[in-house]
């Protein structure tokens, strides 16, 4: 079973709450809920739901930027972009009991965030995507070996989890550079039938 966490977006049939519990349904157990230009009192009533949906599936699920809220709700985790609260600080806040992610572009990136305590990383994107438009450069799949070498070379040792225009026929490749996870969501969504899209990336390679 290949570890998937699946990123909420939407489609103009797809609202974000819908596509968290297609992936659920689907099989995905970790869930990212991703609203980022709305506000919290319209995020807070889905991440609710999704919080009960999520436990009810015995997935973990975590939010996407909103310390605060994770904290208010007793969400699983925070996911923190480069422009958002530095992971740092959000440890401070959160304490030890809340998981937390990072964003990454580099192994420089990669490092920086394991010393701020970051429980896994987020790196990408493998190819251009539209989620990850301020992300640069592509990393493709020299990219990640040059990374996962660099951390060896490091002997630092944290999950991280490719991200970024990722396809089905990608992940055996992806995952023998050493990356622990994919990360999805445009591939889920735009799937004719996106349960069973979701189905095939974590039945990929297993």
């Amino acid at each position: 079973m290949v570890p998937i966490q699946f990123i909420t977006h939407f489609t103009e049939r797809i609202s974000y709450e819908e596509s968290a519990l297609l992936a659920l349904q689907g099989g995905c157990r970790w869930i990212q809920l991703r609203m980022k230009n709305e506000p919290d009192e319209t995020v807070e009533p889905i991440a609710l739901r999704l919080q009960k949906a999520c436990r009810e599936a015995g997935a973990t699920f975590i939010i996407d930027d909103r310390v605060r809220l994770v904290k208010k709700i007793k969400a699983d985790g925070v996911h923190l972009g480069k422009e958002d609260m530095p992971v740092a600080e959000a440890r401070r806040f959160l304490g030890e009991e809340f998981l937390i992610g990072g964003t990454a572009n580099t192994a420089d990136d990669v490092l920086r965030l394991k010393r701020e305590s970051a429980d896994y990383v987020g790196c990408g994107p493998f190819r251009f995507t539209t989620t990850k438009q301020k992300l640069a450069p592509i990393l493709g799949l020299e990219g990640y070996r040059t990374l996962m070498h660099r951390l060896a070379v490091e002997n630092l040792s944290i999950p991280v989890c490719a991200i970024g225009g990722i396809t089905l026929a990608d992940i055996p490749e992806i995952l023998a550079t050493g990356v622990r996870g994919i990360a999805v969501s445009g591939s889920i969504l735009n799937a004719a039938d996106p349960i069973q899209a979701m189905r095939d990336f974590i039945a990929a390679d297993s």
